[in-house]
């Protein structure tokens, strides 16, 4: 599995235990790291708050638009 798949498997499972379908990035940590993910925090923050977030500011070489960013530090699987 790469990053991505584990970020988008957490933020799936995240988004479906929340009420308005929204997570926090220490949410998506936090889950990863109860499934014994293998990739670093610093990995793992960097692809929900720019490789996978599509309304993250073009800082990334490759770039997903798995997740948008709806308000301080929330996130939602993207449309």
């Amino acid at each position: 599995m790469t990053a991505r798949d584990d970020v988008l498997a957490a933020s799936r499972a995240l988004a479906s235990r929340s009420e308005d379908g929204t997570f926090s990035l220490a949410n998506v940590i936090s889950e990863l790291r109860r499934r014994r993910s293998v990739y670093e925090e610093s990995t793992i923050r960097t692809h929900v708050t720019s490789k996978m977030c599509r309304n993250a500011p073009d800082h990334q070489d490759t770039a997903y638009n798995d997740l948008e960013q709806v308000g301080r530090g929330r996130y939602r699987l993207a449309r």
